[in-house]
């Protein structure tokens, strides 16, 4: 019989367990991904296998805060579309579809939740669902791209990453191919692993760059095909299996104890400054 306490995992969970969960004050973790393309060495799961590896290994160490769900595995990459096998959910579908998850489990009581992402291009879309959560429910939510928490300690990227900056980790290059090479090493296809700086990072622009720790102020989001002639961009043979466990093990770490932290948070109420009550409600949607 499962412990509820100790069990991490939100679908192994019977509904009566579910309600345990809640009194426990359980944060359900939702990691999104995508399906698209990592160049020729890496499979189109890459997004929602690191995704998902960083939230369970989380949940995991502290299963008595904490509840993964199973990945959200497809995401918005209309722009990527030039290459085979990529699959793009509409970002309005996206975004209605990580809402309803989220709503579902604050109907049922959990009040506070974290939605880590895998895949770029949700960043704006998963930070809009906790946006919407919270001006929409009474429940909580905060989101985060997993290789952001590699940034909560300003010198751990120095123990791993050798790539240049920026560009060297933008998309299958060389964070993303070891976190595989760790996760998964019988879907790389070692052969193939060969670096490509993207074309944006080439110009050499003060303004407009692209990495995954960093950008210039100048956004710009083209189709894929206009900056990458293989889909790599970074330095992906620099990557290491090594490297892909110590980027694991920290970015689990810096989510279990952000787990603990929000957990004991107090999430203060909301306060309208009207001086009279307003006589019509908020006419936004709610569904």
């Amino acid at each position: 019989m499962s412990s509820v306490r100790a069990e991490y995992r939100f679908d192994e969970l019977t509904w009566p367990e579910i309600n345990e969960a809640v009194a426990m004050g359980k944060i359900p973790i939702i990691p999104t991904g995508a399906v698209e393309q990592h160049g020729p060495h890496l499979p189109l799961k890459v997004d929602h296998v690191c995704a998902n590896a960083v939230a369970t290994e989380a949940a995991r160490l502290r299963p008595e805060m904490s509840l993964v769900l199973p990945p959200v595995s497809y995401g918005y990459v209309h722009h990527v579309m030039d290459f085979p096998g990529s699959i793009n959910i509409h970002f309005e579908h996206f975004i209605q579809f990580v809402l309803d998850i989220c709503k579902s489990l604050a109907y049922h009581g959990f009040k506070k939740m974290v939605i880590v992402n895998g895949h770029g291009s949700n960043g704006p879309l998963v930070e809009m669902v906790g946006r919407r959560l919270i001006l929409e429910t009474d429940a909580h939510c905060v989101f985060c791209n997993w290789w952001q928490l590699l940034q909560v300690d300003p010198e751990f990227n120095k123990k791993w990453r050798e790539s240049v900056f920026p560009g060297g980790c933008a998309h299958a290059g060389e964070l993303e191919t070891s976190m595989l090479l760790h996760l998964a090493p019988e879907s790389v296809r070692k052969d193939k692993i060969k670096s490509e700086i993207s074309k944006t990072n080439k110009r050499g622009s003060k303004f407009n760059y692209a990495d995954l720790f960093g950008r210039g102020a100048i956004g710009e989001v083209e189709w894929t095909s206009q900056f990458s002639d293989t889909g790599v961009m970074g330095e992906a043979e620099k990557a290491t299996a090594e490297k892909g466990k110590l980027c694991l093990e920290e970015a689990a770490r810096q989510l279990s104890d952000f787990i603990a932290e929000y957990q004991a948070r107090v999430i203060e109420p909301r306060v309208r400054h009207q001086g009279s009550e307003p006589t019509f409600p908020l006419a936004f949607p709610t569904d």
